[in-house]
């Protein structure tokens, strides 16, 4: 169940030119959250803008009670939010959302871009439970490569691409994927491995296809605007195999084979 509090801002860390990841107090957040929920940020206590942010959940420490929420300056909010500093409190709703499930011998956790903020906390508890971890990170440029050597610390076996080629293959990330499920992954067993994937529409759709096509599982993470975070608002809403669905409420974590692309 959701609540809203403020919480202490921690630490603040300007990652890259537009990436930031900021680390904030809660007993309630870093205990109850799961991998791919999100919480709703206030970016100002004016009216200008009046709406929250959504972003997931990049880690938690229950033992520290904090929480970690990796974010990308996009817009006016975003951009506010990269200004906070080291001791101002932030109103929080959250955690909020359907994540991840973790139900299978291998996961194959697929980012895209930005898409990388809610997995690391999902390798974290697929680590846990014993699981074999492939991490294949995405991007168009080396700097927007995010996590590479916290996943290998990890344990993960981590394959990255950026369309330039600048670090890794040069490509897309979704190709790295087929080549892996055609040449590795039938001798580390198929049959038991779920693809997680957060990213771009474009790129989820693609990795909805291949799910299809290699027979494998696939549990995909929507990026969508959602004003309310509650299903209330239905902003966020997407078409489904069982009809309209929220983001925000029955998400945004989704079976791949449940949204109509």
């Amino acid at each position: 169940m959701p609540i809203q509090q403020n919480c202490r801002v921690l630490d603040h860390q300007n990652l890259n030119s537009t990436y930031f990841k900021l680390t904030l107090a809660s007993d309630y957040i870093s205990s109850h959250g799961r991998p791919g929920q999100f919480v709703e940020v206030r970016v100002s206590n004016d009216t200008d803008p009046l709406l929250r942010r959504p972003i997931s959940l990049h880690r938690t420490d229950p033992a520290k009670k904090t929480f970690e929420l990796l974010y990308e300056i996009v817009g006016q909010g975003t951009e506010m939010l990269s200004k906070v500093k080291i001791g101002e409190e932030l109103s929080i709703l959250g955690p909020l959302g359907s994540g991840f499930k973790l139900d299978q011998k291998i996961a194959l956790l697929v980012a895209g871009g930005m898409g990388i903020a809610p997995l690391r906390f999902l390798a974290e508890q697929a680590i846990r439970q014993t699981k074999a971890v492939y991490v294949f990170i995405g991007a168009k440029t080396h700097e927007q490569v995010i996590g590479e050597d916290d996943f290998r610390q990890m344990g993960c076996q981590v394959i990255v691409a950026t369309e330039d080629g600048s670090v890794g293959s040069k490509g897309l990330i979704t190709d790295l994927l087929i080549h892996f499920i055609d040449t590795q992954l039938s001798a580390l067993d198929a049959p038991r491995s779920t693809i997680y994937s957060c990213g771009p529409h474009a790129m989820l759709k693609v990795i909805a296809e291949i799910a299809q096509q290699k027979k494998i599982e696939a549990q995909v993470s929507l990026e969508a605007w959602m004003a309310c975070g509650l299903g209330a608002c239905k902003g966020c809403a997407i078409e489904t195999n069982n009809g309209y669905k929220m983001v925000c409420e029955d998400g945004p974590v989704f079976d791949c084979k449940e949204i109509i692309w």
